[in-house]
């Protein structure tokens, strides 16, 4: 399904942005740039496989970003598909949430995805083709207790998303862009939480269990596929019936 394509997927290192890469890897991507700052998790992630490209990288250093890019364009002349996954969590109350706290998350969560989406977009444009698919969140839609910074994030993208569906196009260009919206999903941001918690997760959610990152991934694979070429500036939400 991606023979011959160059993908880069950030937040990549473990949980949902591993799924995706494997995902890709496996199904003949020419290359796929892994992109993470957990350099420790991240130089075991994809050992021996040999379509796989790990860089350690922080989403916010726009430097980094531009000499990736400039590398990316060398070797293959071309991004088609870019999964912006790379997400942090800092909640709190809004009465106790520190400044700190809501930079840390707007910085990665929205201008992170921001900066990405402003280099390889272009790429997109002048070669015609391109699928951008960005990770939102149901908290993104319907809000959540003690996540403003969070909720604030993932709505943003949402409305980012759109705008770009309808800016990259414009010219003609078939540059997509999608969002997915998981609910409770069972990865290294959940897995400490006490078993109370994820038991009422569990309740809340219809189908009665937490996703998983394939369950993640298999949408995120077809918005990023030829299989969506019809399909832009939409959110797919993932969350077993959470959110109705």
């Amino acid at each position: 399904m991606f023979e011959n394509k160059v993908c880069i997927v950030t937040g990549a290192a473990q949980g949902i942005g591993k799924a995706i890469v494997e995902r890709f890897a496996s199904q003949g991507a020419l290359m796929v740039y892994a992109l993470d700052m957990n350099e420790q998790a991240l130089s075991t992630a994809y050992e021996g496989v040999n379509n796989v490209t790990s860089v350690v990288m922080n989403i916010c250093d726009r430097q980094a970003i531009s000499e990736l890019v400039e590398q990316v364009q060398a070797d293959y002349s071309r991004v088609d598909v870019l999964v912006n996954n790379a997400g942090i969590t800092r909640d709190a109350l809004i009465e106790k949430m520190t400044e700190d706290e809501w930079d840390a998350v707007i910085n990665v969560n929205l201008k992170g995805v921001f900066n990405l989406t402003q280099a390889i977009a272009p790429i997109m444009m002048e070669n015609n083709a391109g699928s951008i698919v960005t990770m939102s969140s149901v908290v993104g839609t319907d809000g959540n207790i003690g996540q403003s910074n969070y909720a604030a994030t993932k709505g943003g993208v949402i409305a980012m998303t759109k705008g770009w569906a309808k800016e990259f196009a414009r010219k003609g260009a078939q540059v997509r862009a999608n969002c997915v919206a998981p609910g409770f999903v069972a990865t290294p941001m959940t897995e400490n939480l006490p078993e109370k918690v994820l038991d009422l997760m569990r309740a809340k959610t219809p189908l009665g269990r937490m996703g998983t990152p394939e369950d993640i991934t298999n949408g995120v694979e077809f918005l990023a596929s030829d299989k969506a070429s019809f399909i832009t500036g939409q959110v797919l939400k993932i969350d077993g019936g959470l959110v109705l």
